[in-house]
Formats: structure tokens, C-alpha cells, sequence
């Protein structure tokens, strides 16, 4: 396999000893859309344990404004500032030995392949939520970070969230058995619009737009298709596609099933049983999911139940009372984010506020305001972070087969330990995806092992 031909983890010397610059964390970002430049860019510039030297996009606008964006949030830093040289493509950038670790902020059927690529290369790796586009990815991709020794976080950042922390402290109340036993999860996701395909339109020359569509088919260009080449902050129109992302199942899916796996206590397992329905609309653009409902039956007999009819979080229900958590805003939604159901619960709430004394719980986490930092710290300590591979695997896996089961409508059931349906090859087929020449992770894995052999 791919996995037993990477080199064994070394660090370089000189990320240990005294707080120097030399022992700072040389960091590049791959991706300078939306999520980078409000979040991920942010997060290591102000962590005080790295710098960021590169920047690389497909997009050469996106490319140089990567790059403003660092230059801006190094401005009141003391000390000397980086350079930061701009990329085109990613193997240039990866190329280099004296980056350290790289950032993933790039749409979800890019993922694998750079995070992947950046293993092979031997970076420490920040990948952007969904772990992967499919579960064949994700299951390669667990296992070449096993293979490799790198520190590999995924953004599931609500492990971090500060600064009130309600996913950590409703996860320790319900695994210290406030809720009595665990019965059921409820998890409420909002939707993206949907709106009729654009016509074609020309490429802009400053997109390389064959290579954006990397292991996906070839299709005409359109900026609904793509991202917006006015600004950065609006919404792009790859999450609507399905060839690039499966909709909000996972895009707030991963965040909010990772938060349900950890407090049921079954971050390295998953359903056995799955049954959904979903609203596909007939575009062939944005063509994600609508309206829907999915229960999954875990081990335990613990009913989990998602749906756009729930409040934007997860509440967990036993049998003495229930606890929700949520994010800050009164749906849950950041500025660019869809809005869910409206709720007047708190972002930490319960059937009796006792259900939330911190005094007394047996099972605590360690705590983070800093979901950027706690990776970079773990690259320094080769600690294991707040969001491994292998938990963001599974809580992405439980993603897709929701996906999986909403196209299909009809009962499946999932052999956790194998990773496969039992008895529905139609299902199991849903598991990869054809990848177009030249691209993808799989393609990727197989020439990495061709050359090492």
C-alpha cells in the first residue's frame, strides 16, 4: 500500500528549544477563497507559534489577495515579517523543505489530494472540513497519516470553540451521565438555496479552471459554478454542486455528527443502520440536497435523527432530561452561512440548567480556545490534536452514508468494523467516484506507490 512507503516523521531541530523565530512553524495555505482569509489565515497568524510564508490558488486574484490578507495581519507584529511567496501550483509549493506544514482551504473534492500530496511530502497538515469528498478518500487518507507520523488536524473547530466552549461542556455533562441514558441525538442542519443553472460563460484569465475541476468530470465554465470573482466574503457556488460538495449534510454535517459521535462516546465507530429522504432539485448546478430527514440507528440503540426542521445544533435526550448545544448566533449561522430553524434556546442549554453544573463531572477534555494553535502545538509536542483523522473519518462517514441514503431512500445497513453496506452493492458503489485523468487522490496513491516500490 501507498502508506508503508512514507518516510518516517523528523522533525527539524529547529521547531524545539526557546521561543526564537527560528523555531517558529514555517506554514503555507493552499486555498485563499472565504474560509482561509476569515478563518484559517487568522488563526495561525495570531497563534504565536508559526508563520506563513506561502500562499497558493488556482485563482491569481485570490493568489495575491492570500497573500495582502497575511501582510495585513502581520502589520502590528513586533519582529521581523516573512516573506510570502505566492503560488500557482501546489507541487512548487510543497516542493520546498523549508515549509513545515501546510493549511487545506480549498473545496471539498480537492481535499484528499492535498492533504494526501502534503503527507508524501512530508508537511504537517491543517485540512478544512469535510474531511474528504468521499468515504474511499477518507479511508485512504486515515491511514497514510497512520502510516506517515504527521500531525493531521481536521477543521471541526467547534472542539475549540471559544469562548464560552458549549460543545466541549455539553459533551462532558452528557459522557458524565447527566442525561442519565442515552437514548437519542437530535441534529439540525439548515439548507443552501438553490436557484436555475447560468449559461456558460467565458473563463476568467486569472482562473486556471481545468485544474480547479481537478478529479471531476469536465463541464463548462460559470461563475454559479465556481466562486465569486468580485469578492471573497459571498457564499461560493461550488457548495451547491454535488460534484464538489454533497451540501450542508456535510458541510455543517462534519462539524455537528463529530460533536454527536464524541458525546455518545463513538468517535471510532458509527451507524449500523441508516434511512433518509431528501428533496434533489432537477439543476444540474446547484443541485444539492433540500429539505430533508435521516435516522441512524448506532451501536447501543441510540437513535440519531438530522433534519432542516431541527434547531441548527445537536441536543442529546436520555432518560433524565436533555442538553443542547449550539453556536453563538441566534440560528447557529455565521454572516455567510445559511440560517436554520429559529430556536430560543441558548447556545448552552438544558432541560434544568442543573444538567450543566460543572461541579462533579467525571469525564473532562482538554480545553482550547485555539483549534489552529492546538494543532500547531501538537506538531511541536507530536501530541495527538482535538480533530485526528481517524474521529473526523468516521464523523464524515456517517455524513455520507446519510448522503448515500437520502439518493437511494431505502433502509441500509452498515458494517461499522468493515466499512462497507451489507448486501447492497448499488450503495457500495456510492463509496468512491471515477476520477478524471491526471487528478485524485486515488490516482495520487497509486503512482506514489509505483515509485517507491
Amino acid at each position: 500500500m501507498a502508506t508503508a512507503a512514507i518516510a518516517p516523521f523528523i522533525a527539524p531541530s529547529r521547531l524545539f528549544g526557546d521561543d526564537a523565530p527560528s523555531n517558529r512553524i514555517r506554514v503555507a495555505h493552499i486555498g485563499c477563497g472565504r474560509i482561509a482569509t476569515a478563518h484559517d489565515m487568522p488563526g495561525v497568524a495570531h497563534s504565536g507559534l508559526a508563520d506563513v510564508v506561502a500562499v497558493c490558488d488556482l485563482d491569481s486574484i485570490r493568489g495575491a489577495g492570500g497573500k495582502t490578507t497575511i501582510e495585513k495581519l502581520y502589520r502590528d507584529r513586533p519582529g521581523p515579517r516573512p516573506a510570502i511567496e505566492v503560488y500557482h501550483d501546489y507541487r512548487e509549493l510543497l516542493a520546498r523543505k523549508d515549509i513545515d506544514a501546510v493549511i487545506v482551504s480549498t473545496p471539498d473534492h480537492w481535499h484528499a489530494q492535498l492533504a494526501l500530496a502534503a503527507l508524501y511530502a512530508g508537511k504537517e497538515v491543517y485540512l478544512q472540513k469535510p474531511m474528504t469528498m468521499t468515504h474511499a478518500e477518507g479511508v485512504l487518507l486515515r491511514d497514510a497519516v497512520t502510516g506517515s507520523g504527521r500531525i493531521l488536524q481536521v477543521g471541526s473547530q467547534q472542539r475549540s470553540w471559544g469562548p464560552n466552549e458549549q460543545f466541549r461542556k455539553a459533551v462532558e455533562c452528557v459522557r458524565s451521565g447527566r442525561v442519565g441514558r442515552l437514548r437519542s441525538v437530535e441534529i439540525g442542519l439548515p439548507i443552501d438555496p438553490t436557484k436555475p443553472d447560468d449559461p456558460a460563460q467565458p473563463v476568467p484569465p486569472n482562473l486556471d479552471y481545468h485544474t480547479w475541476l481537478g478529479p471531476t468530470p469536465d463541464v463548462y465554465y460559470t461563475e454559479q459554478r465556481v466562486h465569486p470573482q468580485a469578492n471573497v466574503s459571498s457564499r461560493p457556488g461550488w457548495l451547491r454542486n454535488d460534484a464538489y460538495c454533497l451540501g450542508m449534510i456535510t458541510g455543517w454535517g462534519a462539524h455537528h455528527f463529530d460533536v454527536a459521535h464524541w458525546g455518545m462516546n463513538l468517535e471510532f465507530s458509527g451507524p449500523t443502520r441508516i434511512e433518509g429522504q431528501g428533496e434533489f432539485p432537477a439543476n444540474k448546478i446547484w443541485n444539492v440536497h433540500g429539505a430533508y430527514q435521516v435516522h441512524l440507528t448506532y451501536p447501543g440503540d441510540i437513535h440519531l435523527t438530522v433534519s432542516d426542521k431541527l434547531p441548527n445544533g445537536i441536543r442529546f435526550i436520555g432518560d433524565e432530561g436533555w442538553i443542547f448545544c449550539t453556536r453563538e448566533s441566534e440560528a447557529g449561522a455565521t454572516a455567510s452561512d445559511p440560517t436554520g430553524v429559529r430556536t430560543s434556546l441558548q447556545p448552552l442549554d438544558a432541560s434544568d440548567r442543573k444538567l450543566l453544573d460543572p461541579a462533579g463531572l467525571s469525564v473532562e477534555f482538554p480545553h482550547s480556545l485555539s483549534h489552529h494553535r492546538n494543532w500547531l502545538e501538537c506538531v511541536k509536542s507530536r501530541q495527538t490534536p482535538l480533530s485526528p483523522a481517524p474521529i473526523a473519518h468516521r464523523a464524515n462517514t456517517a455524513c455520507i452514508l446519510s448522503w448515500i441514503a437520502m439518493k437511494l431512500g431505502r433502509p441500509l445497513r452498515w458494517d461499522t468494523k468493515n466499512e462497507i453496506f451489507i448486501g447492497d452493492a448499488e450503495a457500495n458503489s456510492m463509496l468512491s467516484r471515477a476520477e478524471r485523468d491526471g487528478f485524485g487522490a486515488m490516482r495520487l496513491a497509486k503512482a506514489h506507490a509505483a515509485q517507491t516500490a
